[in-house]
């Protein structure tokens, strides 16, 4: 049985825990309010510019001299290889205690390399977790990007125009996303993307443009924008998602720190009630014995 001493560090111990969970809960709490706000902003955006690109899209289809001239096809970025070289960007956190936010971003990771065993698949990886989890293992990864929050549009627009230009270059023959989109505090939303080769979004009722430019050339001008707003769109979703997830955990963490404090308080009371009556048994028995 433990001494009373030793069961009083252990609750000092535990409430020390509870609080540093709470903080970190109300970080992640105050955390995620503007990163909700930065997702919600950038939908306007992103709506608009998939909305006139799958105009300009289909403008080029309705167009009998540039379908004849095959300009829509002509577009890099448009173009379908077989996959044998892929290049994956895994958006995973900076730090945990964000229960199993990284986990299942890192077995999905490794379930996509494992569906395309004649693929060779190189990471991009953001965030420091994806990165140790993957150069550990010797994985090739051609670029590690961290404290990402800083700067996210900047720093995403450099990933994306590099995902591009290696696209253009045929160093790689399709590019994916992987990361944790935000449906809710309490959920995330694993989501696999191909993002390259782009796809122009169809317009249900397009709108007819004068255009100064040819539109396969305002096509070439919008694609690279599409990618970069799926990138920046991703990460925005993968952060509001990461703070969710953290104070979701950090709140269960402190939920039972509570309740382990109140059976640790428990325990102590009946061990220091069983060390009273033994006392007083045994003044008792002695007092007993001097009679």
């Amino acid at each position: 049985m433990p001494s009373l001493i030793d069961i009083r560090r252990r609750i000092r111990s535990v409430k020390n825990t509870e609080q540093i969970t709470k903080a970190l809960k109300m970080v992640s709490a105050a955390k995620l309010r503007r990163a909700q706000d930065r997702v919600i902003a950038s939908r306007p955006y992103v709506a608009l510019l998939g909305k006139v690109l799958a105009n300009v899209a289909t403008a080029i289809e309705a167009n009998a001299a540039d379908a004849a001239d095959g300009a829509s096809e002509e577009n890099p970025l448009l173009a379908r290889r077989p996959e044998r070289r892929v290049l994956l960007v895994l958006i995973t956190s900076d730090t945990g205690k964000a229960g199993a936010f990284n986990t299942n971003l890192i077995k999905a990771a490794q379930r996509f390399t494992a569906e395309r065993p004649d693929a060779a698949v190189t990471l991009e990886t953001v965030g420091r977790k994806g990165r140790d989890f993957f150069r550990k293992r010797g994985a090739v990864i051609s670029g590690e990007y961290t404290g990402m929050a800083k700067a996210p549009y900047a720093g995403v627009a450099a990933i994306a125009r590099k995902a591009i230009e290696m696209f253009r270059a045929g160093e790689t023959d399709a590019v994916y996303l992987i990361f944790n989109g935000f449906k809710s505090v309490m959920a995330q939303t694993l989501t696999v993307s191909r993002v390259l080769p782009a796809e122009a979004p169809k317009s249900a009722e397009p709108i007819d443009y004068i255009f100064d430019q040819p539109p396969a050339v305002i096509l070439g001008a919008l694609l690279p924008k599409y990618v970069e707003a799926a990138f920046y769109g991703a990460l925005l979703e993968s952060t509001a998602a990461e703070h969710g997830a953290r104070m979701t955990a950090m709140d269960a963490a402190t939920t039972n720190a509570a309740e382990m404090i109140d059976k640790l308080t428990l325990y102590m009371n009946r061990v220091r009630q069983a060390s009273i009556t033994k006392e007083i048994i045994e003044v008792v028995s002695g007092a007993a014995g001097a009679e």
